[in-house]
């Protein structure tokens, strides 16, 4: 009998195999990515000192669109990369968290490259 596969298990294998190659520094920290069906929440992180630099989530109440659609991800990539900038922080690494870059991970990027991080 063919068993199936468990999607989320898949994506933290391919979460884990992205973080051995991807690591973020004071100079450079790391932009990652969570998306469930009701959020998406994205959050610069200096992986050396194991710190969140910049928080941003749909749950923000900056943020209108209380879903995990596109019109989210442009808000919360847009957000992610304004307070960035106020932190003094233009390059970043970006961390698709194990997803395909497509859809909701893929605005997040587009929005965040527009609003001027670096990555």
């Amino acid at each position: 009998m063919i068993s199936k596969v468990d999607r989320r298990v898949e994506r933290q294998r391919r979460h884990a195999r992205v973080r051995t190659k991807i690591s973020g520094t004071a100079e450079c920290p790391r932009l990652a990515v969570f998306r469930s069906n009701k959020n998406i929440v994205a959050q610069i992180i200096d992986d050396v000192k194991g710190e969140t630099l910049v928080y941003v989530s749909t749950l923000n109440k900056e943020i209108k669109t209380k879903n995990a659609n596109k019109e989210a991800a442009k808000e919360v990539g847009t957000l992610v990369a304004k307070k960035a900038l106020e932190k003094k922080i233009d390059t970043v690494v970006y961390d698709r968290g194990g997803y395909i870059y497509h859809g909701v991970v893929k605005e997040l990027a587009e929005a965040a490259r527009e609003a001027g991080l670096k990555f």
